[in-house]
């Protein structure tokens, strides 16, 4: 991996570390540079030194250990935030209209034993389940197929999704949330194609995202965005 060689002295012995983790010259937990040593090879100080090691710190790219020295992170250390945010308040944020179509509103049992342990039901008990499309204007952004954990928002299936969103709601009536989620790119199914206006083979960002509330799981939602239409940001931290 290259990265564009930085001018200030900072990000100058940023990107010397940077790359040099990117090429595996520091193995994970491996001891690199000592704060001294960065010193007397750049020519700078050691506040210009401390300032690149602690922003690849809040990358999750190292660690530092007090009195010892700072080290290559390790892979399963490096952690990603993502900002749940209510697509509503995007799109309005972007001067556009936000418009959802509500296609499906219902209660049902769980006949999967995946969706039921993510939500910590037993199998066969009540889930409520909505599929929703929204739009930016009149352009479709996202279908969104969420699963509801009754405990969780006994009074989902009477909101008026055309007027809110189910994040809006969800983060009102079950605060404190945390989430767990994979992103990949791929497929539609034939449905989400079809709810969406694309062609099934088209590419898409795919978000599967897992929320809870003080260790209780709220929902599981599938959430499909056309590549064409949505970019996700986020940050990363240790």
């Amino acid at each position: 991996m290259n990265y564009a060689r930085p001018t200030a002295a900072y990000a100058h012995v940023k990107h010397f570390l940077k790359t040099g983790l990117a090429e595996g010259r520091w193995a994970p937990g491996t001891l690199m540079p000592s704060e001294a040593e960065l010193v007397e090879q750049f020519s700078v100080s050691r506040m210009t030194v401390s300032r690149a090691v602690r922003e690849l710190q809040a990358e999750g790219l190292v660690e530092r250990v007090q009195g010892v020295g700072t080290f290559a992170a390790q892979p399963y250390r490096a952690s990603s935030t993502l900002t749940i945010r209510d697509l509503h308040t995007e799109i309005s944020e972007r001067g556009h209209r936000h418009r959802a179509d509500v296609h499906l509103v219902q209660a049902e049992q769980v006949t999967s034993g995946g969706l039921a342990q993510r939500l910590g039901l037993p199998v066969g008990s009540d889930v409520f389940h909505t599929l929703i499309v929204h739009y930016e204007d009149d352009v479709a952004l996202l279908c969104e197929d969420r699963y509801v954990n009754p405990s969780r928002a006994p009074d989902y299936l009477a909101v008026d999704f055309t007027k809110t969103t189910p994040t809006n709601y969800l983060l009102a009536v079950a605060p404190l949330w945390e989430a767990q989620y994979s992103i990949e790119a791929g497929t539609p199914t034939v449905q989400e194609a079809q709810l969406l206006g694309i062609e099934a083979a088209d590419p898409c960002l795919i978000i599967v995202r897992r929320t809870e509330s003080q260790g209780t799981p709220i929902t599981v939602a599938r959430l499909v965005h056309p590549g064409s239409r949505y970019t996700i940001e986020g940050s990363f931290k240790p």
